[in-house]
């Protein structure tokens, strides 16, 4: 009879410490889908459709963190009050904790419009210019701008390693060698 209290008492404690370590993904159970990351096509699309959603529809963050390498930076620049350009460096989790909860509150689209694609190797650098709708009905965006992805072929899957991003200003229109043809 001790014996068995004892394992109760040691599986209780056990499940008590994994359900500490719910993170608000597992929440909702979103799974990962690995073959996301099997091409470099399935990767980029992945990115854009995994922070994409109407307003009130919960991302897949687990997804999300998969498509990266572990230490990838996010890094958006834009021009501060002194009108400089700077540039923030954030983890996938940054991102999440400073973005996610806007882009489920808003509403956000963001969708690949053009895209050029250089490989060496294992390496590869992407200019994928994108615009951004707060829904998929909008037939207007309300930004574009231009994500330098760099990525990485490790022989058994992409990994996102860096996304650096600018968005169209009026002074800094998105050249035509980056639109669709």
């Amino acid at each position: 009879m001790k014996i068995l209290l004892t394992l109760l008492t040691s599986l209780l404690f056990i499940l008590n410490l994994n359900g500490q370590d719910k993170t608000k993904d597992d929440v909702f159970e979103f799974t990962i889908d690995s073959s996301a990351v099997n091409t470099l096509n399935s990767t980029l699309k992945n990115l854009y459709a995994v922070i994409s959603g109407e307003k009130g529809e919960k991302r897949n963050w687990k997804q999300f963190k998969y498509l990266f390498k572990p230490d990838a930076k996010l890094i958006p620049s834009g021009k501060n009050k002194a009108n400089l350009y700077q540039v923030r460096y954030m983890s996938p989790e940054d991102y999440i904790n400073n973005s996610g909860t806007w882009l489920e509150e808003n509403g956000f689209f963001e969708k690949e419009i053009s895209r050029r694609v250089n490989t060496f190797g294992p390496i590869a650098q992407v200019f994928s210019t994108y615009e951004s709708y707060y829904s998929e009905k909008d037939t207007k965006p309300f930004m574009r701008g231009i994500n330098s992805i760099q990525l990485l072929n490790d022989g058994k899957r992409w990994w996102v390693i860096n996304i650096y991003w600018a968005q169209e200003t009026e002074n800094n229109p998105i050249p035509k060698a980056y639109l669709p043809d």
